[in-house]
């Protein structure tokens, strides 16, 4: 009579876990909660199944299993029982702390840091990963067998490998041991731990599913914001198309009369003093103007072969005047052989906005240093760096610094830099912007042009 009824109540105990391992698995879909809930149960003092639990997962590409996670009787105490007095209604607990105390624990940093070949060379492997089969210690396996070493190493004496599967697809397995006490695992505990290792394949799959399905509407979203921030951005760059075009002629004619007006009027008196300003202004806003109108037109390429050092050439010496008004030393390292195929206007446009930008940089003087070679990443690749001693960008604005409109000067358009990386991007290259020393730094890379032999 006893033994009948130590039958049944470890029946009912079983079942019990069951149950409430099913509504534990349908508590949540994070990946990350599910792992630790379902290595917890099976080591729990309330399960009273295992003393330890490592969970392997499998890479789709390579085949390789990577080591989760690795849980022990000791780690596993922070797990609650919620609604322990309704049974159809229980389930397990834990909280972001006790998770990440497991993950603090050596033994999970030992599992965490191990990783197995799951090529089917190995009879474990072929066992549970390709049969999809619950091996155990009692199994003969190789001896010599890098998998079979390294699980040997992990595992105390009896240990049981569940496989994790999920329509027809292998995800991983569940190790489970006795180090402290050594007790054998039954075949009863065999059993448990396999509909165990059913139900977590199920609802790591699941969750795996969502993550999924949560990446591609996280992607959609930020795409369909590009999109409509694309299409406002379209909608004001054509109306400031079209109103710079309108103001360029009433500009120009209000410039050109106030230039006579300067012409005529005694060069200390007050309304010389105010034609100047008018005709300084004037010029400010034109320039404005056609940066505005630049970056609106669509850009076309007239692709020839474009050599970099005579660009960097013409660049200084068009900027030379204000170099040596600024009193700012200039040094241009080239290599002759450098070409690139694109539109050589719009790459010195480019190096000579930089340039001019670096001056601005140092009112009071400095140094601007311009290096072109080959990219030591990549020889296809010239790489330009364009840097200067005037102080550098603040960390906060490096990330803005192309955007359009983004400006920390006073009389900026902020369409500069925008303009630059236009350029770069369409001949297709890139920029990367950053500090270096007492300045700023600017890289420009762009594809060499492919000489045919």
């Amino acid at each position: 009579m006893s033994l009948v009824r130590f039958t049944s109540e470890k029946q009912i105990h079983e079942l019990t876990i069951l149950y409430q391992f099913s509504n534990t698995m349908l508590s949540t879909i994070r990946l990350n909660t599910l792992t630790h809930l379902i290595l917890s149960i099976l080591t729990s003092e309330s399960s009273r199944l295992f003393e330890r639990a490592m969970l392997f997962l499998r890479n789709e590409n390579s085949g390789a299993l990577q080591g989760m996670l690795g849980v022990n009787s000791d780690t596993a105490r922070g797990l609650q029982i919620v609604n322990a007095e309704d049974v159809l209604a229980s389930r397990w607990e834990i909280s972001d702390e006790q998770m990440a105390l497991q993950r603090s624990d050596p033994f999970c940093q030992d599992v965490r840091s191990t990783r197995l070949d799951g090529t089917p060379d190995c009879s474990l492997i072929r066992s549970v990963i390709v049969g999809r089969r619950l091996y155990t210690s009692a199994d003969s396996r190789c001896q010599t067998c890098d998998v079979c070493r390294i699980i040997g190493r992990l595992c105390s004496g009896s240990f049981a490998i569940a496989p994790l599967v999920s329509r027809s697809r292998s995800l991983g397995f569940i190790i489970v041991d006795n180090p402290s006490s050594g007790d054998e695992i039954t075949r009863e505990e065999l059993h448990l731990l396999q509909l165990i290792a059913n139900q977590a394949g199920m609802a790591i799959e699941n969750s795996m599913l969502y993550n999924r399905v949560e990446d591609a509407h996280s992607s959609l979203r930020d795409a369909k914001e590009r999109l409509v921030h694309g299409e406002r951005l379209a909608a004001i760059g054509e109306m400031a198309a079209n109103l710079a075009h309108e103001l360029k002629n009433p500009l120009i004619t209000i410039g050109g009369f106030a230039g006579r007006l300067l012409k005529g009027l005694p060069t200390e008196s007050r309304e010389s003093h105010y034609a100047e300003t008018i005709v300084k202004e004037v010029g400010r806003l034109e320039k404005m103007l056609a940066e505005i109108l630049a970056f609106s037109r669509k850009p076309t390429i007239c692709y020839q072969s474009c050599n970099i050092a005579s660009i960097l050439k013409d660049c200084i010496e068009n900027c030379q005047a204000t170099l040596e008004d600024q009193s700012i030393l200039c040094s241009v390292t080239s290599e002759d052989d450098l070409s690139v195929l694109g539109d050589g206007h719009q790459l010195k446009q480019a190096f000579l906005n930089l340039m001019l930008n670096a001056c601005d940089a140092m009112p009071s003087g400095g140094r601007i240093g311009v290096v072109a070679s080959r990219s030591a990443l990549d020889k296809h690749s010239v790489r330009v760096i364009i840097r200067d001693s005037g102080g550098g960008i603040p960390v906060e604005m490096l990330p803005k610094i192309f955007n359009p409109f983004f400006t920390t000067k006073r009389h900026g358009t902020g369409l500069g830099l925008a303009i630059v990386n236009r350029i770069v991007t369409n001949h297709g290259g890139r920029i990367e912007a950053g500090n270096h020393g007492e300045g700023a730094e600017f890289t420009i890379i762009l594809p060499m042009e492919k000489r045919h032999t």
